[in-house]
Parts: C-alpha cells; structure tokens; sequence
C-alpha cells in the first residue's frame, strides 16, 4: 500500500536537490522502482540519482554537476512483493523558473486629465507565476482606491486621472515565490495634460475639477458579456473595473438567484468578486454594474463549473476467504464524467492473465469462488480532461483461523453513566463470528443496553455499578475460534464540590481560590493549577493545599483566569475563575489652568489609569504661601466622570492645586502641583462670628469675638471695629478698632445688659456689619438665701420640698437655679455604714410658691439638706439645714446566689445579705421549678429566717434542672428576685468537689488494689525462699558477733549452708501450730527496746547469725512478713 507520495504537479526549486517521495508498506516488505515520462527509469546508470534504504523515494542530487531541467518530466513509483503491485500517482515533475524582465525602453505616458488610463505589466511568466504589486521610485507602495486599482492581470487601472497623479512613477514589481527574488519593470512617467496650470493648492480633491464628466465603461472586462470556467472546489476570481466621471460605484448580482452570502467575498473595493471553494450550484450568470450619476452599464459574465474525477466511492482492501465471493467498487463524478480503467499490478485488466473467478462491468469487479494464490493489487484509474484518481486494492486471498489481535485480559476503568466501550479487535479468513459474553454464562450481549460493532467493539450506552465484571469476546469461523477476556471496574466521577468563584482582590492583599474536590475512594486523584491556560509556577509566594490555592501579597502580574483541574487515570474535571486586581488609582496628570477670573478658575487634568475599578470622585486640594506656606488644604470633590472644573476662590491668595483621584480601594497619590495662580484683594465678605459680652468682673464687661480665618482676609492690613453702648438708654455708640479679638469695657454696672456689633476692614474696604447682640456687664453675689426650706410627703425614694423664693434683683446676676445640696446621714438599719458624699439638683423656678420633687433616695435613711440661689459666677449664702427620714422600703436583691451540687442527689444553695436591705429583713423567700427545654413545672415554695444564708435541696432525678428565684423579705414587702439556673448534670458548669473517699465505688476500687498488691507480694517471697539466697543480713535485736565468717577467698559469707530447706516458720500441720515470728514492731521502734538515730533511721542492722539454724529460722520468720518482704527486693 502507497503510504506517502509526493502531489501531482510538483515544483522545485532549482537551488535544491530533488526529492521524489514514494514510501509504501506490505508483507513481505516490497521493493520499488519508477517510470518517467513512461518508460522504466534504470536509477543505477545515473550516478547523481539514489533511492533510499527501505523506501522508494529518490534523491537527486547536482554537486558533481548537471542541470535540473534535465530531470523535468512525468515519474511514476511501483512498490512490489510477492501479492503485488502498488502505483502512485504520476508525478509531473517542474523546475521553479524566474525569468528575467525584458529590458525596454518606456517613453512618458500622456494623458488627459480625467480620462481613463492602464499601465500594463506585463510580468515575465514565471513558474509558479509571480505576484505582482506597485511601487514608485521612493520604493512606497502606489495608494489604491475605487479609482486607481490593481487588476488581477497585474496592471494598474485609473479610472480617472487627476493631475497630480503626474508627481509620481509607477513601476510595477514581480516577487517570485520559490526563489524569493523580486524583478521591476522600467518605470513609467505621466504626463497629464489640463486646462488649467496645476498647483497643489487646487487640485487636490478626489475628482478633477473644470473637467467634463463621462458616462462609466468597462475596462476590464471588455464588451457586455464573457465566460468564465472555474473547476470544483477551487476559487473562483471575477473582476470588472470601470472608467467615469465621476468615479464609478460597482455591484454585483446573480441572475436567477442570490448570491451566497456566506462564500461571497469583494475585494478591490468591489471590483472583484471572491468565491471560495466553488461547487456546482455556483454556475450560472454574474452581472456587474458600473455607475455614476451620469449612466449605468452592465456586463454579464456566464460561469461554468467543471470538475476533475472526484470519488464518489473509493475501492478499499479485501480479505477473502477461499470459495468465498467479493467485490471491488470504484464510482467517481466530475465534469465530464470520468472514464473508469481497471488495472492489476500495474497492468490493464484487459491485458492481464484471465481470471475464470473475476468478472470486470464497469466500475465494479465481481469475484466468484476465488482460489488461494489469485491475490494481486488492483488499480481503478478515474480521468477526464482535467484530471485523474488513482486508488489501490489489495485483495487478499487467504485462509486463517481466528485470532485475537489486542492485548490479552486488560482491565478497564470507566466512569458511571458514561458511555463505555470494550475493544475486542481479532482477525480471521473467512471473517469470524464475534459474540460476547458477561462472567462466563448466559446468551450474547446485543440490544438494550449493549451493541456490538462490525469491528468487535461492544458498547454500553451508559455503564452501571452493576455491569462491572469480566466481559469474553469469542470469535468463531469453521478453522475454529479465539477468545480474550476485559475486565470492567465502574467507578464514581470525580466531581469539583466547591470550584473557584471570580473575584476581585485589592493589590497587596491575599486571593483564595477554593477546589474541594470528592471521587471514588479506589482512585487518587490531583489536582493542578493554570493560569491562563498554560501551568502555573507556584514559586515561594503561591501557596496550594488539597483544597485550596492562596495568593498573598496580590499584584497585577496575578490577575487572570485560574483553572483547577482535578485528574485521576480515568477522568478529570476542571473549573475556572477569574482574578481581578483592584488598586489605587495613579495620579492625574497634566494639570493645566485656564478662563482666569477674579475669584475662579478653570482647572483641567488628565485622569491617570482606573486599575479596573473606576474613579468615582476626584478630590481638588490647594496650597497657598502666605499664611500656611506647604500646607495642603482641601477645596473641593467632584463627581468621577468630570476632568474640567471651575474652583471658586477667595481674593488676595496665591493658589496652587493639586488633584488626587479616588475608587473604591483608596486615594491614588497626589498629582503634580499645578502652576501657581493669584486672586487679586477685596474687602472682607466674612462677618467675625461668635461677638459676646460678659463680665470678667463684676464691674466690667469683657467683649470677645472670632478672628476671620486667612482665607476670609481677602487683603491686607485686616482688623476689627465694635460698637457698644447700653441698652435702652439712648447712648451713642461707643467703638474701637483693633487688630486682637478682645476688648475690655470698665466702670460697669452690675449686671446691665449692652448692644454691641463688629466689622471687619482691611487696604481694601469695610465688610459687612454684623447684627446687633446683647452682652451682660459682670455679676455679683447674690444677697438674699431661700428661706423656709421644708419637706412634705416624705416617701421611701422620693420626697417633695418647699420654699421660699428670693426677689429676683438680690441675685445681682442672671438667675440660673435654687441649688439644693443633700446627703445621707445614717441608715435606721443597726450596723450599716452609708457615705455621706454630698449630692446637688437644680430646680429652676420663678413662681411665688416654688417646689420640686427629690427622688432616688436610699429607703430607711436620714437625710439632710440646705438651699441656695446661684447666678453664673456666685451662690448665696445657704438656707436653713432640714432633717427628715426616708420610710422602709423592699430590699434589694441578695448581693450573691450560687448553686453547687454536693452530690448526685443534692443541691447546695448558698446566698449573702442585700447590700442595701431598705429595711429590716423579715426572712427569705425561695421559689423554684422544674425546667425541660421550653417546658416549666409549677412553682415550689420555701421561706427562711433572716439569718439563714443556704439551703440543701434533695432532687429525685439527677437529670433535672432547676431554675430557682431568690428574694429578701422586709415588712413592706418581696425584693428584687435574683434568679440562678442549676447545671444539667452531664453538662456541669461548676460542682463542689465531691467526697470521694465516702463512695461505695471508690472502697471497693481501694480494697481490690490492696488485694493485689498483697498476692503480688507473696508470690514474690515465694520465688525469692525457693532461690535460698538473700543478699540482705537478718536484722537483730541481738548486738552483732565480734567477727563475722568469711570464706577462704576473704568475702563474707551471707548465705545459709542450707538453702535447700524448707521454708521454717511456715504453717506445717493442720493443727494451726505456727512458729511465732521474731521480727516484731519492738524491732521498729515501736516497743520499748526499739531505738532511732535522730535523723529518724534505724539503729537496728540487720546481720547474719553463725548458727544455721537460727539463720534459717530468721529467714522463714521475717520471710512471713510483708514489710520484711518488700525488703527482700530492694
């Protein structure tokens, strides 16, 4: 089989070595050889030709010389073995030309301004022809326009000439492609002849002018019609330029029919009409229409639509079987209809060996019970007149059991409810039986919810949990049968949980995007970021866990959209999101002032970059240098949108601005300072704010009043005139000019009220005068006091007082209040201290029988109280002192309520006596009830003595809570509850510690540890007697031997010649006859004899008597005792 040749027309370029591709493959492996111009090529008598290893494509090569065009012609490759014969197509092989341009001699060109004009070009022909384009001598490209054009034929086309088409050579320029070269003709030179003398001033319109205009004609193509064939599925170029005066316009229409919107294309500013990819329903009749205001003219062009052989069905390979029968169909269609040639191995059928089993009618070859050894390649050649198809068939005849050709028990791993498919490929002549089978049993799988193709791929539309299994596919034919197995695992999808949301991030902060992902426990699965498509580097800045991608310290260079892509083996899934960074805007730039005038200006700026959140005001700020030089002020905020602003400003400053634009993310730096701009002076518009008189002293009035800011200045020289004179007596005014903000009027009476008014002045004139205010010359001490303070409806908390009031003239001052100072004395309950910090309230009152209520007193008190009347600087001398008693009232609440649980079955209550009791205290009162969610029991009641400060309370189940309302009692009544909540009792929030060594639990845990410990502590003696060896010396109340024995070696002796005894002092006979011990607690110090060294230790040493039988008494006897026992393991 031909697997790669080189195209048909094949064009080389000369500067290289020709290579003709021809590769093929076939079993055995085939060898080839070529044909030119149709005789057999011999490649071995031509030294500058070679074919390569294993391929049939030739190399030709011209470094020991020779020309390429010797080689020009028609090559053909046969590839051959022994079932065989395979042909390319013919090649039609070419040498690139790129001819040089005739050398002439081009005399200027006259023409008349207005008429039409063609300069030809006239390019050398060339192979493949060369495109061609325009230039003048400045090596510019010419304009074009729908009056000067390229035609497709390369010539250039004015459809009317202006004079100033004369200032420019026009020389037309050929690019060769293979060579990459690019040839010029001579260039050509306008003359063009006008009525008037040309200037550049007035001619330099798009038409001539003072010219006589002109009815459109073609000049290309000529007359009313042509034709135009074009071939199948190439394109399809018609062109029609006009000449006119004016310009003429150029539509196309089709006759009969629309044009196809979709594959019509104009070019050449309507000139030509593009149709790619022509098919026959593109023939028929193309008109263009030429026009101007003066005439239409029209020009048919009739396209017909030929075809080369284009197939219809192409003759495929055969496998058959011996007796079997077969065919080989080769159908194809052009225009005209192609002739159909059968070839075998290269040969005409016709001239072929005859084949009783093949029978050729016409573009099909039937084949009846064919015999092994009839395989051969057969060849359909379908030709008209502009061109040919060439295929190749190999029909094999062969005789072959079943086989399987994929790999053998693979396991398949596809995801639920997605469409699976189980490739089964196999291989067998005559062509096997495939079925398949599910776990080894029942029928073939087929219909439902499997298929089966032609090729032995089984299909499951949709895969289940329960289609997981072993799949056999059996192929079967009468040579016999194949089978392969395919293991199917269904699993759950990967699935993106919670996938990355678009968000905007402000510059320097920290972006999260979340990926949770979920898949079938069997399969791990990773997930990976991209940004922007391509993989992200996550560096030392990007953080990424399983669930997450965090971006700190954002900055533009992040912005973008960010992919996770989760993957396991079978399958992944992937979201998106996009990153927006927000920033600061930058700062406006080029502040420029403009339309000056005496208090305004208008000052415009270029907004800087947005950083994707849009300005939504702009903030003016200004800085002037005579009263707070480099200080930046605010003046002003406009809207976003705006860049041109007229500032309202005040005279006699000297300003400079600067602008700073504002988003959603914060202030962007300020602009650039503009150029400084001066307000020329005026007089003060600003009236000094806050003018007031008062008196410092009581025979003075002090008048005080606001300095006007800088910026109300408006000049020079500023200071202050105020008027001042008394009121209602029809003075004159008296007044000052001063430059401070104070003014100081003596010799005043006692508190006279007073006009006053004030004016601002500077070098350029007087302000406003402000309105008329009333001052006060200084007050006095009052000389009167209330008299006759008293008290009435003397309650718990409150009582009411009465008075009698001053004359309002002995306040010598503006009356503000009676002033009434009180404190508690002492509290009627034994014992309590009380403070006695004095307290005041005012009572403004002008009535001739003033009163006022006191409130919040402590109930059970004595108070005291004195009055006095008060102006703004003094009070009077105090009232007369009143004593009187507040009645008993309800106590306050207990100053602490605590619950505590002693024990599984009892509630410890605890509380503390009432800060303030009001009263005596009668007792207590407790109120209680059952609490289960939103369910309540009813109330219990208990009450107590007034010294009794807790209460144990049995509950029946441990499980309940309790809610529990205190109060204290007086003879007036219940005070303020105090309410508590017990803890749930699996819940405890706070429990007394309980007594544990009194629980029957903890006892029983005790005595078995005990017990242990002592069945520990025999079976330890018991070991130790039966060893017979104690490194401890047996401890005596005896004093110790003058000489120890020692072995012969020198060491001391500390074991008992008998160690293999039995145990002495141990029970020995049923009668309870035990060996009393002689360790006793004497030995401890606790009889008479025993003995301590002052430092607590035993003066008593153990030691080792040299009687035998006393030691091993010794032994069995201390041996029986635990505390001896535990000396035994040290």
């Amino acid at each position: 089989t031909i697997m790669k040749q080189s195209v048909k027309n094949y064009i080389v370029d000369p500067r290289d070595n020709i290579i003709i591709e021809c590769e093929a493959k076939g079993n055995p492996v085939p060898t080839f050889s070529w044909r030119r111009n149709g005789k057999f090529f011999n490649i071995g008598k031509d030294p500058r030709v070679t074919m390569r290893k294993r391929s049939g494509t030739l190399e030709i090569g011209f470094r020991s010389g020779g020309r390429p065009e010797d080689y020009e012609g028609e090559y053909q490759c046969f590839a051959t073995n022994d079932f065989g014969v395979s042909l390319s197509n013919k090649i039609l092989l070419r040498v690139s030309k790129a001819p040089l341009w005739p050398k002439e001699v081009l005399e200027p060109v006259s023409v008349t301004e207005g008429s039409a004009l063609v300069l030809p070009c006239n390019p050398p022909p060339g192979l493949p022809p060369p495109f061609t384009f325009w230039m003048d001598s400045n090596m510019s490209p010419i304009p074009q326009d729908k009056r000067v054009s390229m035609g497709l034929n390369g010539d250039l086309y004015f459809s009317n000439v202006l004079a100033q088409d004369a200032n420019t050579d026009y020389s037309c320029k050929a690019r060769f492609l293979f060579t990459h070269t690019i040839q010029e003709k001579n260039p050509y030179k306008l003359k063009v002849q006008t009525k008037e003398p040309y200037n550049d001033t007035s001619y330099n319109a798009s038409e001539p002018h003072g010219v006589a205009e002109s009815t459109p004609t073609f000049l290309s193509p000529s007359g009313s019609e042509s034709s135009k064939m074009v071939l199948r599925d190439e394109q399809l170029l018609l062109e029609c330029i006009a000449a006119g005066l004016p310009t003429p316009i150029i539509k196309w229409f089709k006759k009969g029919g629309e044009l196809p919107g979709q594959k019509v294309k104009f070019e050449n500013f309507n000139k030509t009409l593009k149709i790619v990819s022509v098919s026959e329903e593109d023939a028929g009749e193309y008109v263009c229409m030429a026009n101007n205001h003066l005439g239409t003219i029209r020009h048919s062009i009739f396209v017909q639509v030929k075809a080369a052989p284009y197939w219809l069905h192409k003759p495929s390979d055969q496998v058959l079987a011996p007796e079997e029968n077969g065919r080989l169909v080769c159908r194809a269609n052009g225009n005209p209809k192609p002739r159909i040639e059968w070839l075998v191995n290269g040969q005409p059928i016709e001239s072929s060996p005859t084949n009783p089993n093949r029978q050729v009618l016409g573009d099909t070859i039937m084949f009846h019970s064919v015999q092994i050894g009839s395989s051969a390649v057969y060849q359909c050649n379908a030709s008209n007149e502009h061109g040919y198809l060439l295929a190749n068939a190999f029909v094999n005849v062969l005789d072959l059991p079943p086989r399987m050709l994929g790999p053998k028990n693979q396991l398949i791993k596809v995801i639920k409810n997605n469409r699976t498919f189980l490739d089964c490929p196999f291989f067998g002549s005559p062509l096997p039986e495939l079925r398949w089978f599910k776990n080894g049993q029942g029928s073939g799988l087929d219909g439902g919810q499997y298929r089966v193709y032609i090729n032995g791929t089984l299909e499951i539309k949709r895969a289940r949990a329960e289609d997981e299994g072993t799949y056999t596919c059996v192929a079967s034919s009468i040579l016999g049968k194949a089978e392969n197995q395919v293991r199917l695992e269904v699993k759950e999808p990967t699935r993106i949980i919670q996938a990355p949301e678009h968000q905007s991030a402000i510059r320097g902060s920290t972006a999260r995007f979340m990926c949770r992902v979920t898949s079938d426990p069997s399969l791990p699965v990773s997930v990976a970021w991209m940004k922007d498509d391509k993989p992200l580097y996550l560096g030392w800045r990007l953080k990424k866990d399983d669930e997450s991608l965090s971006i700190p310290n954002v900055n533009e260079g992040d912005e973008g959209t960010y992919t996770c892509t989760a993957k396991s083996e079978i399958d992944q899934l992937s979201a998106s999101a996009r990153l927006t960074v927000l920033a600061r805007p930058d700062p406006p730039m080029d502040l420029d002032l403009s339309d000056p005038a005496a208090r305004s200006v208008r000052l415009t700026w270029i907004p800087g970059k947005e950083h994707r959140s849009p300005i939504t005001e702009f903030l003016v700020q200004f800085e002037e240098d005579r009263w707070e030089p480099g200080r930046w002020q605010n003046l002003s905020s406009y809207p976003g949108d705006l860049n041109s602003v007229i500032l309202q400003l005040a005279p006699f400053v000297n300003y400079q601005f600067r602008v700073i634009a504002i988003n959603s993310v914060g202030q962007s730096d300020p602009s650039r300072p503009s150029p400084r701009y001066k307000t020329t002076g005026a007089a003060p518009d600003a009236i000094p704010k806050g003018l007031r008189g008062w008196g410092s002293r009581k025979d003075n009035m002090e008048i005080t009043w606001e300095p006007l800011l800088d910026l109300e200045r408006n000049g020079p020289n500023l200071h202050y005139i105020v008027w001042w004179r008394r009121k209602d007596a029809e003075e004159e005014w008296n007044n000052l000019t001063t430059v401070g903000t104070n003014h100081v009027v003596h010799n005043t009476e006692i508190y006279v009220p007073y006009e006053l008014k004030i004016q601002a002045r500077n070098e350029f004139g007087a302000g406003p005068e402000s309105n008329l205010v009333i001052g006060y010359s200084g007050e006095d001490k009052p000389t009167d006091a209330p008299t006759d303070l008293r008290v009435s409806k003397v309650d718990s908390t409150k009582v009411i007082i009465h008075w009698n009031p001053v004359d309002l003239n002995s306040v010598q001052g503006e009356f503000k209040e009676y002033r009434l100072y009180y404190w508690r004395e002492s509290s009627q309950v034994p014992g309590l201290v009380v403070s006695k910090e004095k307290k005041v309230k005012g009572f403004y009152s002008t009535t001739a029988k003033p009163s006022g209520m006191l409130s919040d007193l402590a109930p059970y008190s004595n108070y005291k109280m004195f009055m006095v009347v008060a102006n703004n600087r003094f009070e009077s001398q105090p009232s007369n002192t009143v004593a009187f008693t507040t009645k008993e009232g309800v106590p306050d609440a207990p100053r602490f309520f605590k619950i505590n649980r002693r024990s599984l079955d009892t509630i410890h209550l605890e509380w503390a006596k009432p800060l303030e009791p009001n009263g005596i205290l009668t007792g207590y009162q407790l109120k209680y009830q059952t609490v289960n969610g939103s369910k309540v029991g009813p109330f219990q009641l208990e009450t107590f003595f007034p010294n009794v400060t807790e209460f144990f309370l049995r509950v029946p189940d441990r499980f309940s809570r309790y809610k529990f309302f205190l109060s204290a009692l007086t003879q007036v009544g219940k005070g303020e509850d105090y309410a508590e909540e017990s803890p749930h009792f699996t819940n405890e929030a706070y429990i007394d510690q309980v007594d544990i060594a009194t629980q029957g639990w903890f006892i029983g845990l005790m005595c078995a540890i005990a017990l242990i410990i002592l069945i520990l502590l025999i079976v330890c003696f018991i070991k130790r007697s039966r060893g017979g060896k104690y490194p401890v010396r047996d401890k005596k109340d005896l004093p110790l031997d003058a000489v120890d024995q020692k072995d012969q070696d020198g060491s001391f002796d500390y074991h008992s010649d008998e160690d293999n005894k039995p145990l002495q002092g141990s029970q020995t006979s049923l009668d309870g006859n035990v060996k009393e011990s002689d360790d006793s607690l004497v030995d401890y110090g606790e009889g008479g004899d025993g003995q301590f060294n002052e430092d607590g230790s035993f003066i008593g040493q153990y030691t080792v008597k040299k009687d035998k039988d006393e030691t091993e008494g010794n032994e069995s006897s201390e041996a029986t005792s635990p505390v001896n026992a535990i000396y035994s393991l040290a």
